[in-house]
């Protein structure tokens, strides 16, 4: 798997933390011990990065070439902060309407998730910073570019992101199966911001004991699901055809 989406060594991992890089995640083999592996381990928590350690195969699984115990998977976008998004829908009178994905790990997906979201003027989407897909190539490609327009908001606790939305005024409203009612009796209109959970989990038992309100999307085939790209379209874009009336 030779990708341009990730640095190795530790040299140079170091020098992309301390220069500011967005890194998605770091790899760090287990039996390193080295003084510049503990710096950028320390570095990797300031910055609020995640760091996973892993044996020497699933780094030689990334790269054959000489890593030194230490891959970084970099970020093709510059993360935003969701209280200058939440701050700029404000400032200019506009309801925010924010997309939250919670365990969306497939690339693809997330792509697709955020090119409808940038389309349909999302003012952003908020993901965690662990069990989350990365923002690489093939994220930038299946978004069709969006990814460079929307902001994206990566959080350590998505619990506490979550409480933040509710205290800046958004309601939570879950979009799961569980739900009693459709989707078309929810006010979209005010501000909100939208959950959507895994395809195979879907969302946390424990975000939606702290959703406001939970709908689901209409169906009456014999496929017990949407994938989660389309059921995020269809939601966002319910979101904005009552906003637009």
């Amino acid at each position: 798997m030779e990708t341009t989406d990730f640095i190795f060594g530790t040299q140079p991992v170091l020098e992309a933390l301390k220069a500011g890089k967005e890194v998605e995640k770091i790899l760090l083999q287990r039996d390193v011990k080295a003084n510049v592996v503990f710096d950028i381990v320390q570095l990797a928590k300031d910055l609020k990065i995640p760091v996973s350690h892993v044996p020497s195969e699933k780094l030689n699984r990334v790269t054959r070439k000489n890593h030194q115990g230490v891959i970084a998977f970099m970020s093709s976008i510059n993360y935003s902060s969701l209280d200058n998004v939440l701050d700029s829908a404000y400032r200019k009178g506009q309801s925010p309407l924010i997309l939250v994905l919670d365990q969306v790990t497939d690339v693809r997906n997330f792509g697709a998730i955020a090119r409808t979201a940038e389309c349909a003027g999302v003012h952003g989407i908020v993901i965690p910073a662990k069990g989350s897909a990365q923002i690489n190539s093939d994220a930038m490609k299946t978004s069709a570019g969006a990814l460079n327009y929307i902001p994206v908001c990566r959080v350590e606790f998505l619990d506490k992101t979550l409480d933040f939305l509710k205290e800046s005024g958004l309601q939570l409203v879950g979009c799961t199966e569980k739900a009693e009612k459709t989707l078309y009796h929810f006010d979209f209109t005010t501000p909100v911001a939208i959950i959507m959970g895994s395809e195979e989990k879907g969302i946390s038992s424990s975000y939606l004991t702290k959703c406001d309100d939970k709908v689901l999307i209409p169906m009456v085939g014999q496929v017990g699901s949407l994938n989660v790209s389309v059921s995020a379209a269809l939601v966002v874009y319910e979101a904005i055809r009552q906003r637009n009336i």
